[in-house]
């Protein structure tokens, strides 16, 4: 069984620890205790509380990836440009028409809503952090 500390929660989801503790005192997530009194989410409780939020769409799409953030870079020439969008942890380029940009007058400092429709999509399981290897100190 896979468990999450509030931090970890809270970095997963690109919110506060502050907000997780919130929403876990409004028992909109389930959480207990560790050994050492901390709480912790159970990482099925933390993908269903992820789950009941993902049917709120602005609009209608077949597209279910969507990162909502800052834009914080254009670059536009005559005919293409590139948009850059920090999203929580997460940095996304788009290549895109001059026009689209101009036409959603997206700009530095401006809201911006990742899409993201792909029919491959590389997923990775990372490593526990594991203590280095070498020479012990005596």
């Amino acid at each position: 069984m896979t468990v999450f500390r509030i931090g970890e929660a809270a970095e997963l989801l690109g919110v506060s620890a502050d907000t997780v503790r919130r929403w876990v005192d409004a028992g909109r997530v389930a959480a207990g205790r560790d050994e050492h009194g901390h709480r912790v989410i159970e990482g099925v409780d933390l993908a269903a509380f992820v789950r009941s939020g993902a049917d709120e769409r602005p609009e209608e799409s077949s597209a279910r990836n969507r990162l909502r953030g800052i834009v914080t870079a254009v670059v536009k020439d005559t005919v293409m440009a590139q948009v850059d969008i920090q999203a929580g942890p997460f940095r996304l380029v788009s290549l895109m028409s001059r026009e689209a940009v101009d036409d959603l007058d997206l700009r530095v400092g401006s809201v911006a809503v990742a899409v993201i429709k792909s029919t491959t999509v590389v997923v990775e399981r990372s490593a526990p952090a594991v203590a280095p290897r070498g020479r012990t100190s005596s």
